[in-house]
């Protein structure tokens, strides 16, 4: 067995910063609490250049009686999440700076931050529940951590779906095993291909339960519009991205490892999803008058994107390289739309941002950049995605469903366009910004991510490369 904890670096680095911090952070003055986020940051930090060093030095290796896998997927889930973190981070400061909970709030980041890179390298069924866990019930609790009405409904709300959901995945996880006889994704894909059919599709389905809600898409989408409209603005940029590459991987992963071989037409049913998902999500969006609920609309939306690529897992070369792609492309963009909206407290709503071109023009082209980029327009980085994904989907045979994400994209032109109507808009009245002593730090990490977001789709040929490598068993 191989138990190098070496491999998990980037993992041990959150939850111990998480275990010190929350020590720490008991003893500390309110003033003084300002240092766990510092920790909170240095032990992102620690995980990129950990993950760096295994990338370049070709550290790939399953760990702990192969439960865990660090092959390239690993490598770049990882980079995506901590680079996501560091970004949330910058924008909470802002939220929570003096918060009399200040601590708890990173310290339960961190958490769920460790959860989401679980996810990632899941290799066995039990792995694979236990980081649903450790990345969902912090976050129930970073919902409501306002502790106000729409906060209480939100956390509430993500709990009782996270709860009915977590219960059916296990389930699932249940049924797998009772069909497989193991929970490891390889001794699965050696014996589900000869297990009674009725038994496996079942349990997949469980299990799918499970990741389809962590990633917000149809049927269990009901909670992301409630929890992104109700949580601060940073923990919203935080559901509206992490749990969608963790999901997204490991649903990769346990389709391409233990399911690939079962009679089960696991690509159709997803194919189906994911163009239910994209369509209801960009329709759901046409109207919205709230920026926060808008949002919430086009994680949905683009989650339906990108479950194309994991329905065509095992049918294309390409599907692996252009999901990893976009879901970066797709982090950074998105954290940057939600950078603007927490640097504007105030401006709820798509009227509230009348004049924003005049007064902040800095904050005005972050938005021209991040709305303009999840409609995948070039050059951003989404733009690079999409044209991936949907190349990859002609080849694994889905072409309607390359021509249904077309037509929702052009439609999706719409809603974001009646975003960036009003900023160009002159008036007097500025959107009202965040305390002056948080602003400079929430402007640098909207600039941050709109430059990262044009990034990759200028220099996307570097990811696809990296993310090549076989996922190992």
């Amino acid at each position: 067995m191989n138990e190098n904890l070496a491999a998990l670096i980037p993992e041990t680095a959150l939850l111990g910063a998480a275990v010190i911090g929350l020590l720490t952070g008991s003893w500390l003055p309110r003033r003084r609490q300002w240092l766990v986020a510092v920790l909170a940051a240095a032990a992102c930090a620690t995980g990129l250049t950990a993950t760096a060093v295994t990338m370049a030095t070709g550290g790939e290796q399953t760990v702990f009686a192969a439960a865990f896998a660090v092959d390239a997927v690993t490598g770049i889930g990882r980079l995506i999440v901590l680079v996501a973190l560091l970004l949330i981070i910058g924008m909470s400061v802002a939220t929570v700076r003096g918060h009399k909970r200040e601590t708890e709030y990173w310290v339960l980041l961190l958490m769920t931050g460790a959860g989401t890179l679980a996810l990632i390298g899941a290799n066995d069924l039990l792995m694979l529940f236990a980081a649903y866990l450790l990345a969902g019930v912090p976050a129930y609790a970073l919902a409501g951590f306002a502790k106000d009405a729409p906060g209480t409904e939100a956390a509430l709300k993500y709990y009782l779906m996270g709860a009915l959901l977590g219960i059916t995945m296990l389930a699932g996880t249940a049924l797998l095993y009772s069909a497989g006889h193991a929970t490891h994704y390889s001794e699965l894909a050696r014996t589900l291909p000869s297990a009674p059919y009725g038994l496996v599709a079942v349990g997949l389905v469980g299990v799918l339960a499970g990741l389809l809600f962590k990633i917000g898409a149809v049927p269990a989408h009901f909670w992301v519009p409630d929890v992104t409209d109700g949580a601060p603005a940073p923990v919203a940029a935080y559901v509206t991205t992490l749990p969608k590459v963790g999901g997204l991987i490991a649903g990769y992963r346990l389709l391409h490892q233990a399911i690939a071989d079962s009679d089960v037409n696991w690509s159709l049913l997803l194919a189906i999803l994911a163009a239910v998902t994209m369509t209801l999500g960009n329709l759901a969006a046409f109207f919205q008058t709230s920026v926060k609920r808008l949002l919430a609309y086009s994680t949905i939306s683009q989650v339906g994107y990108l479950l194309m690529a994991v329905a065509i897992t095992t049918r294309s070369d390409t599907a692996q390289q252009s999901l990893l792609l976009y879901l970066a492309a797709y982090t950074v963009t998105n954290l940057g739309a939600f950078a603007v909206v927490t640097a504007l407290p105030r401006a709820r709503a798509l009227a509230d941002y009348r004049g924003l071109a005049r007064h902040r023009p800095g904050l005005a082209a972050v938005l021209v950049v991040c709305l303009l980029g999840l409609v995948g327009t070039p050059p951003t980085g989404v733009f690079l995605g999409k044209l991936e994904i949907f190349t990859a989907t002609i080849d694994g045979g889905h072409t309607w469903l390359a021509v249904l994400a077309v037509a929702n994209t052009v439609a999706s032109l719409f809603f974001y366009l009646r975003w960036l109507g009003p900023v160009f808009l002159t008036t007097d009245a500025a959107p009202g910004d965040a305390r002056a002593g948080s602003a400079r730090l929430l402007a640098v990490t909207a600039y941050l991510a709109a430059a990262l977001s044009l990034s990759l789709g200028i220099a996307g040929q570097a990811v696809l490369s990296a993310a090549e490598g076989p996922l190992l068993r």
